[in-house]
């Protein structure tokens, strides 16, 4: 449908206005707010994260087109209410305790949001039990730690031994970032994944949630 291909192509170019305007134009015709969501929304970050991923546009580019699929949320999402509305997954996610560093692990949400996840975001400085005791109550499928200092990535462990203890390890996964995190520091500590940067992270959380990985 040539409206939808034009909110996708408005919205990786971050056009804020546009996307909206064209939404309203999609309502207005009876296009059904799922396919408005799924074939012009997810499938224009879609397309952003591919480009991320292969370093075609940086981090302004995502964030401006971030901004542009919120404009489309708002309108379509209230209409959406009450729709056995199927889910990508859901992942808790946050900065561990001890670190405020927040940028990334930001991206990382706006990217996975756009790939259809339903994202609870815990924000920064998360104690080890209150990750857990989220991921829990929310029923996620992963828990996702982001942790900039070398002094904080231990409370990765610290969540990975709640896990084991509450035997949720397996039912709940898991998946680390940051800059002093390695693939060998999350093969140490139990992490069910690692990833270096956002675009691998949503890469990598698609694989986990499809059962690929």
């Amino acid at each position: 449908m040539e409206v939808l291909a034009k909110i996708s192509e408005a919205l990786q170019r971050g056009d804020e206005k546009t996307v909206s305007t064209l939404t309203k134009q999609a309502l207005d015709s009876q296009v059904p707010p799922r396919e408005i969501l799924d074939n012009g929304l997810v499938a224009g970050m879609d397309v952003v994260g591919r480009q991320f991923a292969e370093h075609a546009i940086f981090l302004p580019e995502v964030l401006m087109a971030a901004r542009a699929m919120y404009a489309g949320l708002d309108l379509v999402k209230p209409l959406m209410e009450g729709e056995d509305i199927p889910s990508a997954g859901k992942i808790v996610l946050g900065t561990v305790q001890g670190d405020l560093h927040d940028i990334g692990k930001n991206l990382v949400g706006i990217m996975l949001r756009g790939a259809g996840m339903e994202v609870v975001d815990l924000g920064k400085d998360v104690p080890a039990e209150r990750f857990v005791e989220t991921a829990a109550s929310e029923d996620a499928d992963l828990i996702g730690m982001s942790a900039l200092l070398t002094t904080t990535a231990p409370v990765m462990q610290e969540v990975i031994d709640l896990l084991r203890e509450r035997n949720l390890q397996g039912k709940i996964r898991t998946i680390i970032g940051g800059a002093p995190v390695t693939d060998r520091f999350a093969e140490k500590i139990g992490a069910d994944a690692y990833a270096f940067d956002a675009a691998r992270a949503v890469e990598v959380v698609k694989q986990m949630v499809s059962g690929d990985q």
